[in-house]
C-alpha cells in the first residue's frame, strides 16, 4: 500500500484544463470524503514514484549491458544450453526414479 507523507503545502501545481467529461468520470471515481484536489495530489504522487522506480530500474539495465558488452559475468550461449540440458537430464532422472517407484508399490 502506498503511504503519501502529507505536509504543509508550500507549493502549487499548475492549473490543468480537462474536457468536463474527464472531470465528471474523475468526480465519479472519488472515494467517500476525499476530493478532487485531493485525489490528483494522490495520482500526481504516484506518477513521480513509479517513474524515479522506472528511471533506477532504466539506469540498472544499462549498466548491465554495458558490464554484457564488456563480458564481465556474461554467460555463453553454449554455458547457458549446456545448464539447460543439466536441468533437464536431471529432470528425466526424477521421473525415472518416480515411475520407477510406482511402479514396485504397484507390484508389492
Amino acid at each position: 500500500m502506498l503511504y503519501i507523507e502529507r505536509m504543509s503545502r508550500s507549493a502549487t501545481l499548475p492549473p490543468i484544463r480537462v474536457a468536463p467529461g474527464t472531470k465528471a468520470r474523475l468526480e465519479a471515481v472519488l472515494r467517500e470524503g476525499e476530493s478532487l484536489t485531493q485525489f490528483i495530489e494522490n495520482a500526481v504522487c504516484r506518477e513521480a514514484e513509479f517513474r524515479a522506480e522506472q528511471n533506477a530500474a532504466v539506469a540498472r539495465a544499462k549498466r548491465a549491458l554495458c558490464s554484457a558488452d564488456k563480458g564481465v559475468g556474461l554467460m555463453t550461449a553454449e554455458d547457458f544450453l549446456a545448464g539447460m540440458e543439466q536441468r533437464a537430464d536431471a529432470a528425466r532422472q526424477r521421473i525415472r526414479e518416480m515411475a520407477a517407484a510406482r511402479n514396485e508399490r504397484a507390484a508389492g
